[in-house]
Formats: structure tokens, sequence, C-alpha cells
């Protein structure tokens, strides 16, 4: 059985509040979000619509919008809210310390 994987991110100040950053993994490439509210989520950093880069979108509350087409995805669930219907992978995210840690 394989152990989760765990991958430093880095200082919590080093992801733009109501912005993003891109890590690179084995499964693609996952968008760490910073709200307003200095809560972090993570989730792979494609929008179930189109592959959007999510990370590149707007963030507002706990929700991100798409670039390419404006669908809303909650950080939390992963899930396209409104009309649209799809989901995006979201991973945990811990700070531990003063350092930022993602398991896949």
């Amino acid at each position: 059985m394989n152990q989760p994987k765990r991958i430093e991110i880095g200082k919590p100040s080093q992801i733009p509040l109501r912005g993003s950053r891109t890590v690179s993994t084995d499964e693609g490439d996952i968008a760490i979000f910073r709200t307003a509210e200095e809560t972090f989520f993570a989730v792979k950093d494609s929008c179930p619509h189109r592959q959007g880069p999510l990370s590149q979108g707007i963030v507002h509350g706990n929700r991100v919008t798409c670039p390419l087409h404006n669908w809303v995805i909650d950080l939390e669930s992963g899930e396209a809210t409104g009309p649209d219907k799809g989901c995006t992978p979201t991973y945990q995210i811990e700070l531990e310390g003063d350092l930022l840690y993602l398991t896949q």
C-alpha cells in the first residue's frame, strides 16, 4: 500500500493574497490558493470544463473563477457552482510551523 506523498510548499507569505501558485507533481500541476481570510486550498490546476488553468483565475471568497469560460469552482469541494456541472480533484494542505505542506 502506498503512503501518501507529502510535498513542502513553502511559507504562506510566498502565495499572494487572493492568489495562487502551482506545484508540479507526478499527477500534474496542483494550484495552491490563499484567500483573503488567510485560508489555503489545493486543487488540480485544471477546470473540469475545458481544463483551463485555475491558478490564473480570480479568487473570491472560497471560490475561483476559471479564466477561460468563467466557470466558478468551490475551492473546498472542487465542485463547479451554479448551473455548471463538474468537479476537479482537491488535496489536503496543512500549515505546520511556518511551512505549508501538500498531501497527495
